[in-house]
């Protein structure tokens, strides 16, 4: 892949300047355009609060907050860029109106990336003349700290784009996940916005308020997903049996809890999320996992003390 010097950022918001801060801290160059000079000042300002944070992290040995430059418009971020990110509001008008006229101008080798949370990346590139270089590069904030970037391509995206798109996003430090199927929302917003809806519903029936909702995760189940996800979390619940014995005895279709319908538990889909699971495994037990889990949750506990966040209050270790 041609190495990319000049990261190119539509939208100077909130994940905007996520994005800004990662590509500066990884030693590129970094062009940004957005239409309101208010947000472009937060902008400079976020670069230099967070700064600091990054040098925590570590930085490239070129990396400058001096490699911050300022477009006049997105013409110019189209010509001048080898990567480009937008960041614009999530209006599907608007995101087509920008693709359409960063595709009329960049080179036909320069990658087109779209942050949005959930719009599908074919509506985003039905404008384009040049579709197969559109994807969706979904990342979460802060982006600069966080470093999972769900990757899509649409119906006319080519699979050597996708691929350069994550190998790009792998060289600023990301972990990119292949999101196999054009899906709304994509894998982890869909799982985020189960659990939100499930908030909306206890609160507005009473049985909840917002902070000891926040409590039921951030001191139980929220520790452990640091670690993992929800599928290898109940894999380890379900003990030597793994999945098939957390399915069996926990079928979904019997404990109706949530307002979510759950799918028929298939023998099919059973084989299935025991396999993957067995796959995340990679050969070790059950015992070798919950030794990792445990010290890791141990160390995590200890962080939160230090900081006086959540359920660091517990920790009395040294």
């Amino acid at each position: 892949m041609k190495r990319i010097n000049t990261f190119g950022i539509i939208g100077a918001g909130v994940i905007g300047a996520g994005w800004t801060v990662r590509a500066l801290a990884r030693g590129l160059d970094v062009l940004v355009w957005d239409p309101n000079p208010i947000s472009l000042k937060q902008l400079r300002s976020t670069v230099d609060q967070v700064w600091p944070t990054m040098m925590r992290i570590g930085l490239a040995p070129d990396a400058s907050t001096a490699r911050l430059s300022i477009a006049d418009s997105v013409e110019t971020i189209a010509e001048r860029a080898d990567f480009i990110q937008e960041s614009a509001p999530e209006r599907l008008e608007l995101k087509k109106d920008l693709h359409h006229r960063i595709d009329l101008v960049a080179r036909h080798d320069v990658i087109i990336a779209s942050s949005t949370s959930g719009l599908l990346p074919s509506e985003l590139q039905s404008s384009c003349r040049n579709p197969e270089r559109v994807v969706v590069g979904h990342p979460f904030n802060p982006v600069y700290i966080l470093p999972l970037v769900e990757v899509v391509g649409g119906s006319a995206t080519s699979e050597s784009n996708v691929t350069k798109a994550i190998g790009f996003y792998k060289s600023i430090g990301m972990h990119p996940l292949l999101v196999r199927k054009e899906v709304p929302g994509f894998l982890s917003d869909r799982l985020q916005e189960a659990l939100w809806r499930e908030a909306l519903h206890l609160v507005s029936e009473g049985v909840a308020t917002p902070e000891e909702l926040d409590i039921a995760i951030s001191y139980g189940p929220g520790l452990r997903w640091a670690l993992w996800g929800t599928c290898m979390i109940f894999h380890l619940a379900g003990g030597p049996g793994g999945m098939r014995h957390m399915l069996e005895h926990f079928n979904p279709e019997l404990f109706p809890w949530s307002r979510i319908p759950p799918p028929s538990i298939t023998k099919e889909l059973v084989d299935e999320m025991h396999a993957g699971c067995e796959e995340q495994m990679d050969s070790r037990s059950i015992q070798d996992i919950e030794k990792i889990r445990d010290d890791a949750l141990v160390d995590i506990l200890k962080v939160l003390h230090e900081n006086g966040v959540g359920a660091g209050k517990y920790f009395r270790g040294v």
